[in-house]
């Protein structure tokens, strides 16, 4: 077997199964590439995710308040999933958001009689718009978004 050279410039590369591939450089910084592996998502499956994302925002709708928000992300879902895995996925993680939300606003209002609920609600509308509209984005862009405080009724 051949020893190699201390002085080498090649960089070393270590790769895991269904993960980027980890180079590091003769220098010990690292650096993520993509692997062959790796398939760009298409942008019929990127638009459907964002629109299970952006459906979120259909409880602000005066017509259809809170409930709206679950079941807009649920139909496209439910109606899509079986399409793509990343429609699944971020349908799912929608769903789980969605229902976290209508959790928060139900607690919210029940702290409203001890005047903390009054702060809250205002806060949990902000967190809501904010990371959905993030979501949405990352959708678009074929990348992956786990919801912060969310909880996972749907796996």
């Amino acid at each position: 077997m051949e020893e190699k050279n201390k002085n080498s410039i090649e960089p070393e590369i270590s790769r895991s199964p269904g993960q980027s591939e980890q180079i590091k450089a003769p220098g010990g910084e690292q650096q993520e590439q993509k692997s062959q592996v790796d398939v760009e998502i298409d942008k019929d499956a990127r638009m459907w995710s964002m629109f299970c994302h952006l459906g979120g925002l259909a409880g602000m709708i005066p017509v259809c308040p809170f409930i709206g928000s679950i079941i807009v992300p649920f139909i496209i879902w439910q109606v899509k999933k079986d399409e793509h895995r990343f429609i699944d996925a971020n349908g799912k993680e929608s769903l789980n958001f969605q229902l976290s939300v209508f959790l928060y606003y139900i607690a919210s209002f029940i702290l409203c009689f001890a005047c903390i609920g009054f702060v809250l609600v205002p806060a949990v509308v902000i967190f809501k718009v904010v990371f959905v509209i993030i979501a949405s984005l990352r959708a678009n862009e074929g990348r992956a978004f786990r919801y912060p405080l969310c909880i996972r009724f749907i796996s």
